[in-house]
């Protein structure tokens, strides 16, 4: 017998119960937080976990199918990525503000339609960011981008099929981007 859709996310004999929290490290982009939890069994455990404000990745599409992505050095693993654009919301900044705030700082470009797609957890063991994906069309350049300071990134234009290519040779491995691949692909072909 099936499961009521309902009774897969119920709590019941799973939940952890906060006992005490320490933040053991409060950074401009992240904090670091140690818990300690009553287990359903009654035990205790430690939860090490990093605190995020969360994020926006932006899937831009031109109007002949082509999408708009960033070339950018990520320093915790020392290489080049080829992303959508994506950023960390500001306090009290809703996640399309975000959205919109983001495109025209990282590729110099506006949108004038804005779709939510999802929301995802990437590092759900670890980390409680959630990242909102928005497929953004109606491309207006706007100039140059706006960059942060120590912030340097490359804008590329690139047909959706060559960018899936790139991702599927393994070339493209940012989660986030490759989950805005097939959520536009799945977006286009339901067209």
């Amino acid at each position: 017998m099936p499961h009521q859709f309902e009774t897969l996310f119920n709590e019941d004999g799973l939940a952890e119960r906060t006992i005490d929290s320490v933040n053991r490290y409060q950074g401009d982009f992240l904090n670091i937080q140690v818990d300690r939890v009553s287990l359903p069994d009654g035990q205790v455990a430690t939860r090490e976990f990093i605190k995020h404000a969360g994020a926006v990745m932006i899937i831009p599409v031109f109007d002949d199918g082509d999408v708009l992505t960033v070339r950018q050095y990520r320093y915790p693993l020392q290489k080049v990525f080829i992303e959508f654009p994506a950023g960390k919301k500001d306090v009290g900044e809703s996640p399309l503000e975000t959205g919109k705030r983001e495109l025209l700082e990282e590729t110099g470009y506006s949108a004038t339609q804005w779709v939510h797609v999802t929301d995802i957890h990437n590092a759900i063991a670890y980390c409680d960011e959630v990242i909102h994906l928005y497929i953004a069309r109606g491309l207006v350049h706007q100039g140059a981008q706006r960059l942060d300071a120590g912030e340097f990134v490359d804008v590329l234009r690139l047909p959706l099929s060559e960018l899936e290519g790139m991702m599927r040779k393994g070339w493209v491995p940012d989660v986030k981007t490759q989950l805005g691949i097939f959520w536009l692909k799945d977006g286009l072909a339901g067209q």
